[in-house]
């Protein structure tokens, strides 16, 4: 069994929609859980794609695929009993529930986390929410800007110049997803000491503060506030900044003394470092828009190119990176020799897609089901927990699923 995955044999019922929710479970998927989607009958909205009619019409928007990998899908409409009821069974043998509901949805329904606990004492459910299931806020609805703005997030990203910016992805519920995640692994883990399951309350806002631990502690410790500073990296070192060649951009990383002589005699400056200007951190700092001017010229006479320079540089153990895009990263050997995008079926052919973003030597990860249709294994799931043929039909008669 050395190649079994992590969560083999782990059983979650799915009930999560948008983005934070079902990342959180696709990584358990990618991990071996058996994951059984559960959607309204007319599909969860990710499924449509705001820029391919093509893929709308198919129910498979390529940001919904990426979320719901290794999942098996199934339709259950959840305003009538015998959806309930369809709940209830699975939920006596799994071991995960997921959602993220505003409170108090899932209790309404009958099969919140104290009515189906009682069916089943292992069970771990996690409830995903902007503000978790206690305080003032609990029951304040929240999106993914909403708590980038709440959190600081915002006021830490961007120039000053253009005040406030988003993160350019959906940092908060990714964010969320990764935490979620990791409580559901670490609630698992538990159940094996103590054989019981438990709740596990996940909130977007703390777990998007949690990624800024760092800048917390240096508020609440030393009164600091960030604010603001574009491209520089948290170091605040001029020389770890975005820099202007003549074809694009560059970050550079240069944080010690060592890095520095190599930058600027790489970038024929090496007069600078025998200025007083630039004899140590301090003053580099003090004279941080002198010096940037320096490097920025530096670039520009050479006449190289972005990725002349980038070589140069990095021969010269300096760290940096051009500033490229999606298109050209997905290509890069790099990516390709660890295996990190992967091929996943459709019924429209192959698509490719981000697998797990770690390696195991054992039980690796991995997408290796087919996307599901919209309600493609409902039979399949109804036949494993006792329901006939007929019955299985008439629940389809009556709109169950």
């Amino acid at each position: 069994m050395t190649d079994a995955k992590a969560f083999q044999g782990i059983r979650i019922l799915d009930f999560t929609h948008v983005l934070s929710g079902p990342y959180c479970v696709a990584q358990l998927a990618m991990q071996g859980a058996d994951v059984i989607k559960i959607e309204p009958r007319e599909g969860e909205p990710m499924r449509a794609s705001p820029i391919s009619r093509e893929w709308t019409e198919r129910k498979l928007n390529p940001m919904w695929m990426a979320v719901n990998v290794n999942k098996r899908s199934m339709t259950l409409n959840l305003r009538t009993p015998e959806a309930i009821e369809v709940v209830q069974t699975l939920a006596r043998e799994a071991d995960v529930v997921c959602e993220n509901f505003r409170p108090g949805v899932m209790e309404k329904l009958g099969i919140g986390w104290k009515q189906l606990s009682e069916l089943n004492p292992r069970l771990i459910y996690c409830a995903i929410s902007g503000f978790g299931t206690t305080g003032p806020e609990a029951r304040t609805a929240a999106f993914d800007g909403k708590i980038q703005a709440m959190s600081g997030l915002m006021t830490l990203t961007g120039e000053p110049v253009n005040g406030p910016m988003r993160a350019g992805f959906a940092a908060a519920d990714i964010t969320t997803g990764m935490t979620a995640a990791f409580a559901l692994a670490t609630a698992l883990f538990q159940r094996s000491h103590t054989g019981r399951g438990q709740f596990v309350d996940v909130s977007m806002l703390e777990s998007m503060m949690g990624f800024l631990n760092a800048q917390i502690a240096e508020y609440t410790v030393l009164g600091y506030r960030h604010e603001q500073f574009g491209n520089r990296s948290v170091s605040m070192k001029p020389t770890a900044d975005r820099f202007r060649c003549a074809d694009g951009y560059i970050v550079l990383a240069v944080l010690t003394d060592k890095q520095f002589d190599s930058l600027m005699t790489t970038i024929g400056r090496a007069d600078t470092l025998s200025d007083p200007r630039f004899r140590d951190w301090a003053a580099r700092i003090e004279h941080g828009e002198v010096l940037r001017d320096i490097i920025e010229t530096g670039f520009d006479q050479a006449g190289l190119s972005l990725q002349q320079w980038e070589s140069k540089l990095t021969a010269a153990d300096v760290p940096c990176a051009a500033v490229i895009g999606l298109p050209d990263i997905v290509g890069h050997p790099q990516l390709a020799h660890r295996g990190f995008l992967q091929q996943a079926a459709t019924s429209y052919g192959e698509v490719t897609l981000a697998g797990p973003a770690f390696r195991l030597t054992q039980g690796n990860g991995a997408i290796d089901r087919p996307l599901a249709q919209l309600g493609e294994h409902n039979d399949e799931v109804l036949r494993e927990i006792g329901y006939t043929p007929e019955r299985i039909a008439e629940l389809r008669a009556r709109g169950v699923i």
